[in-house]
């Protein structure tokens, strides 16, 4: 029997379907993939089974919407703030908005939490790593691609592939603090010990592809 999803264009349905996910997040956060079933996010929300599937059809398509309400909310915020590329533009000061603010987004409980879940279930569930890249990773670098081409276009920066020009930025914001906040052997850092730690690395990026004057 095929299962009828609930309509969820009614603000009720909406709020229901939020409800969901935000029981489904703290179990799966806890208990990891595997060991979080649909009876129990059922148990917490206090309904039954049937309500829950009514919603989702599966564990798998529920997973896939708690990642994609926790990567893509903030990562939207995150490059919402950038200004429009232009010629007049500074690109180190944007940059380091830029890193700074992906770093706090990552760097949040919440996120390494996810990242360690993903890490820990993805042997034996290899869909949820594809899942997590497609609602959180491959829409980051999308946007990254997106700004350097700008970028390259107002001469802000030299011509490059401008989706590896993003993955280098992007590593070298990440380098020598997310692993180690991964492994928990790294004290949270302060906003300045951050911004300090991003501004570094959007200057060695610009000594690889910033644009020389003549």
């Amino acid at each position: 029997m095929t299962t009828q999803l609930a309509n969820t264009d009614s603000p009720r349905s909406d709020a229901k379907r939020r409800a969901i996910i935000a029981v489904a997040r703290d179990a799966f956060l806890a208990r990891g993939y595997a060991a979080t079933s649909m009876s129990e996010i059922a148990t917490r929300l206090g309904g039954s089974k049937g309500t829950l599937y009514n919603y989702f059809r599966s564990k798998e398509e529920l997973f896939e919407a708690f990642m994609v309400e926790i990567c893509q909310g903030p990562a939207a915020e995150i490059f919402g703030r950038l200004p429009a590329v232009s010629e007049s533009m500074d690109i180190r000061e944007s940059l380091i908005d830029l890193g700074a603010s992906l770093l706090e987004f990552l760097l949040r409980e919440e996120m390494i939490a996810l990242h360690r879940l993903v890490v820990a279930e993805a042997g034996r569930f290899p869909e949820l790593g594809r899942m997590f890249y497609e609602a959180g990773p491959e829409r980051g670098e999308v946007r990254f691609a997106e700004f350097f081409e700008g970028a390259i276009a107002a001469g802000l920066v030299r011509p490059a592939d401008p989706k590896m020009m993003g993955q280098r930025l992007k590593d070298l914001v990440l380098s020598d603090v997310y692993l180690r906040r991964l492994w928990g052997v790294l004290a949270p850092l302060s906003a300045k010990a951050l911004r300090a730690h991003v501004a570094e690395s959007v200057d060695i990026f610009l000594r690889a592809f910033g644009e020389t004057t003549a």
